[in-house]
């Protein structure tokens, strides 16, 4: 299983944002990144209920404080996470929200499986409420998987296609390459891509009972947040000025299931594939963004990735320590994570970023970005 990306007028992406452990905004994203700041804190008791004491939580996010009262008494976190980031990104720059809403602004949002926690909430009150089983019908939507992508364009005027797509970690990439197909059949003029993953008291105990220390060894801190990257078609003419401000090419994405745990070579299969369709060479690859899995698939997948690599001497850009496991996130973070270190670096412009993604349930995917360095 794979889908391949080739374009002779290949997507671009034009700004991206970030809701993250270090904070609310890309500003907030880039100093946590530049500073490698660990972003762990102790959890309240009294408002979280979690499997552990510790967690990379987006620090003091109340939706009421950053979406305003109105429309967000039902609202869950994780649909706040979405809202906030497509604001933020919006209000970046006049050009994104001129460019990014309306009829042909599309949505495409990776997740796990929604909010776990409104899902869960929802279905103990169906069986605890007083007959004849009565629950808040307010709260039905947020147990539905598509919530925070649907009430993210509602709340935004984005009134083009609108997906929600299940991945787990490899969700973002999952993501980019839906956004790169409504792109290049002309189903919408740009697309905000990302993915979004919650922290809850029923992912921390879910995470803790799907660990196998046995295999995976000492289990990450559970992260969350959401990133979010505006994709759109290069400008007439391969155009890259202030107009369409280009911070990377997307030349390929794909994506692969790694069969009864060999992720070692289906992962090699996806980055074989994009080398080729985005006639890459290996010396070419600046940068190279693992998703850290644990264990023996996080061994598979730097073991794919250093003989995809072969003669390169590539940057190995991390993450996982300082925002905890992201889940569905954790690929989107991942790109936007290149693209800050490529900012500030001369030797980025025009070289090629990696970044690959490794599930648990065994899809594993890469994305390959030409960066346009330092502007």
């Amino acid at each position: 299983m794979s889908g391949g990306t080739a374009l002779v007028n290949r997507p671009v992406i034009t700004a991206w944002s970030a809701v993250s452990p270090f904070g609310i905004g890309r500003a907030a994203f880039t100093e946590g990144i530049r500073e490698r700041r660990p972003a762990a804190a102790g959890l309240d008791d009294e408002q979280w209920q979690a499997a552990g004491d510790r967690a990379c939580l987006v620090p003091d996010f109340d939706l009421r404080t950053v979406l305003g009262k109105k429309g967000v008494r039902s609202m869950d976190r994780v649909t706040g996470l979405a809202v906030t980031t497509v604001a933020r990104l919006l209000d970046d720059a006049p050009r994104n929200r001129w460019v990014a809403t309306g009829e042909d602004a599309a949505l495409v949002l990776g997740t796990t499986t929604g909010s776990v926690q409104s899902q869960m909430d929802f279905t103990r009150d169906s069986l605890t409420g007083e007959k004849p089983y009565l629950v808040d019908p307010a709260r039905f939507p947020n147990a539905v998987m598509n919530c925070a992508a649907g009430q993210s364009a509602i709340w935004h005027q984005l009134k083009g296609p609108n997906t929600t797509i299940a991945g787990g970690h490899a969700a973002g990439l999952y993501a980019l390459n839906y956004a790169r197909r409504l792109l290049t059949f002309g189903r919408a003029r740009t697309v905000l891509c990302g993915a979004v993953e919650e922290f809850s008291h029923a992912r921390s105990w879910l995470e803790r009972h799907a660990h196998r220390p046995d295999t995976e060894g000492p289990a990450q801190l559970p992260g969350e947040g959401c990133g979010l990257l505006l994709v759109e078609q290069r400008g007439p003419g391969g155009r890259d000025d202030a107009e369409q401000p280009v911070l990377a090419e997307i030349l390929a994405v794909e994506m692969g299931i790694a069969l009864d745990g060999g992720v070692r070579p289906a992962l090699a299969a996806c980055l074989r594939r994009a080398l080729t369709r985005a006639g890459v060479r290996p010396e070419e690859i600046w940068a190279v963004s693992t998703s850290e899995a644990p264990g023996p698939s996080g061994e598979q997948e730097r073991a794919a990735v250093a003989e995809a690599a072969e003669g390169a001497d590539p940057v190995h850009l991390t993450q996982a320590a300082l925002i905890g496991d992201t889940g569905a996130a954790a690929a989107a973070f991942q790109i936007a994570a290149v693209l800050v270190h490529a900012e500030t670096t001369p030797e980025a412009a025009d070289r090629v970023a990696l970044v690959t993604s490794v599930d648990r349930d065994g899809a594993v995917g890469c994305a390959l970005l030409r960066l346009a360095g330092p502007r």
